[in-house]
C-alpha cells in the first residue's frame, strides 16, 4: 500500500456505452440498436490539469482556421467541445496526435452487461450497477493523494452528485475493509458538462479508443 503525499489529485471520469437492460416492458434489450453490450467507464488523472486545458484550447484554434475543415457539418460542435464519436476523421486524427503528450494517466474499467448478474447483484437496478463499477474503478485510487477532486461527465438533466458521493463512499469502506487503514484523504465531486471542461473530452477520446 502506498503512503500518502501531501498533492491534490484530479480525477476525470465518463463512460462510453449505457448501463441499461431492459425496456419500459421489462423485456431485454442487450444488444439491439442503441443498446451496448458493455458498459465501459475510466478516468484520467493527473496532477495539474491546467496545461491540459490550454493545448486543446490551442487545437480548438488552429482547426477553426484549417481551411480543409470548412465546410465540415460537425466541426462547429467540435470547436465547442470535442467527442471522438462525432467529431470528423481529421479532427479525431488531430486530437489523438495531441493528447498523446499530454502529462496524464488512465485507467478504464468494462463490463458485460450479463442478465442474471445484474439480477442478482444489482437487483436489476442500472443505478446499482453504474455505481458498482465506480466504486470498483477508484476503490484503491483515494488513498495516494492528501486532496482528490473527481470531475464526472454530465449530459442531459441527469441529477447524479448524490449517488456519486455514495458511489465514493463505497469505493472508500472497500479499501478500508481490505487494508484495516482509515482514508483521511479529502475528497471533492464536480458533475460537470464536457463542453466546459476539456480534460472530460480527453477521457471521452480515451473511452471511444
Amino acid at each position: 500500500m502506498k503512503k500518502q503525499q501531501s498533492k491534490t489529485t484530479h480525477f476525470f471520469v465518463d463512460e462510453s456505452g449505457d448501463p441499461t437492460f431492459y425496456d419500459k416492458q421489462g423485456k431485454l434489450i442487450v444488444g439491439n440498436e442503441g443498446v451496448s453490450k458493455i458498459l465501459i467507464l475510466g478516468f484520467i488523472k493527473t496532477e495539474n490539469p491546467k496545461p491540459i486545458r490550454q493545448v486543446l484550447t490551442k487545437l480548438r484554434e488552429k482547426l477553426v482556421n484549417d481551411p480543409d475543415l470548412q465546410g465540415i457539418p460537425s466541426l462547429k460542435k467540435s470547436l465547442i467541445a470535442f467527442h471522438a464519436k462525432d467529431d470528423c476523421p481529421e479532427v479525431r486524427q488531430a486530437v489523438y496526435k495531441t493528447i498523446v503528450n499530454l502529462d496524464f494517466s488512465a485507467e478504464l474499467i468494462v463490463a458485460r452487461k450479463i442478465e442474471n448478474i445484474f439480477n442478482k447483484r444489482h437487483h436489476r437496478k442500472e443505478t446499482e450497477f453504474y455505481d458498482d463499477l465506480i466504486a470498483k474503478l477508484f476503490q484503491n485510487k483515494l488513498h495516494i493523494s492528501s486532496f482528490n477532486e473527481i470531475y464526472f461527465a454530465v449530459r442531459g438533466s441527469r441529477l447524479r452528485q448524490k449517488p456519486l458521493e455514495d458511489a465514493i463512499t463505497k469505493a472508500v469502506q472497500g479499501f478500508e475493509k481490505k487494508w484495516k487503514v482509515k482514508i483521511e484523504s479529502k475528497i471533492d465531486i464536480y458533475p460537470q458538462r464536457p463542453s466546459g471542461e476539456a480534460c472530460l473530452q480527453v477521457i471521452d477520446y480515451i473511452n471511444w479508443a
